[in-house]
């Protein structure tokens, strides 16, 4: 089920979900692997995306499902889209298959623009239930699906549908529009992608270099060696003590063994996995998860 959150509606902003989003990049990694991910190195195509007014309704619309269900790397099979009055923007029948049904919201008819940013929510919701990647927590889950959607190279349509102004408060899905910006820098990041000449609402470009923002100051974090002069004063203070300063750090401290050894560990900037490594000065270390070599200072 997708949030529609259609003109006149409070649009929430900032990063009040980014553990769950971080917790959802690790989870893709562990169920898909790094060489899954990359898979995903294609994004969805603006052109697939593209829905004017001179296509019919309903060729249209399987047309840009069917390209979906290609771009998550879903198997190929029917796609049925069926329009009716709702309050959602669009909800997925979660079936083993093999035709794909989704229902979307009656405004579609006339608001085609953005009927591709319903569809990839929902048909990630079909690819998580077949991966049998879930969370607990039904809200949980749905900013899995945001972020998969996403990271994966569809859901930049999701941020590009946000639009605030004087006239229209619109955004679907459940992250934030910084949030979508953080998770599409992340990928952007990782396949050298830069999405942001797809973006038609400058809305949506503003929430986008937002994001990017704090996907960049995750490599600069102690004890990456990236981290600037002030993490650093930090870092080596709390060192001294073994204990990580107050305040939410994201590096804690822990003895190897009986030793007088230090261990630190921190959330790799790529996947949120945490990294273990000595407390020794210099040294490379490699996430287990995603395999990406970090420069470290401990």
């Amino acid at each position: 089920m997708e949030k529609n959150g259609g003109p006149g509606g409070i649009i929430e902003h900032g990063f009040p979900h980014l553990a769950t989003v971080r917790a959802s990049i690790t989870a893709l990694y562990r169920h898909l692997s790094a060489d899954g991910i990359r898979a995903y190195a294609t994004s969805f195509s603006p052109a697939d995306a593209a829905f004017d007014a001179s296509e019919d309704l309903h060729l249209g619309a399987q047309r840009i499902a069917s390209a979906m269900v290609r771009a998550l790397r879903l198997p190929d099979a029917r796609t049925v889209i069926a329009f009716r009055p709702m309050e959602d923007a669009a909800t997925v029948e979660l079936t083993a298959g093999p035709e794909y049904f989704i229902e979307v919201n009656d405004r579609f008819r006339t608001h085609r623009r953005d009927l591709a940013a319903a569809l990839s929510h929902e048909v990630a919701h079909v690819l998580l239930h077949r991966l049998a990647l879930a969370f607990p927590d039904p809200a949980e889950n749905e900013i899995l699906t945001d972020t998969a959607a996403a990271y994966l190279g569809a859901g930049w349509l999701l941020l590009d549908a946000y639009r605030e102004d004087a006239l229209t408060h619109q955004r679907f899905g459940y992250l934030t529009p910084e949030e979508f910006g953080y998770v599409l820098a992340k990928r952007a990041a990782l396949l050298g992608e830069d999405p942001s000449p797809w973006f038609t609402s400058p809305q949506a470009y503003e929430a986008y270099v937002r994001g990017s923002a704090l996907a960049a100051r995750d490599h600069r974090r102690a004890p990456l060696a990236a981290a600037g002069p002030l993490a650093r004063r930090r870092y080596a203070m709390a060192r001294r003590t073994g204990a990580a300063p107050a305040g939410g750090s994201a590096y804690r401290f822990e003895r190897e063994g009986s030793g007088p050894g230090l261990r630190v560990s921190f959330p790799c900037p790529v996947c949120a996995q945490r990294v273990r490594v000595p407390v020794r000065g210099r040294l490379r270390a490699r996430c287990g998860l995603c395999r990406t070599v970090l420069e470290c200072d401990t």
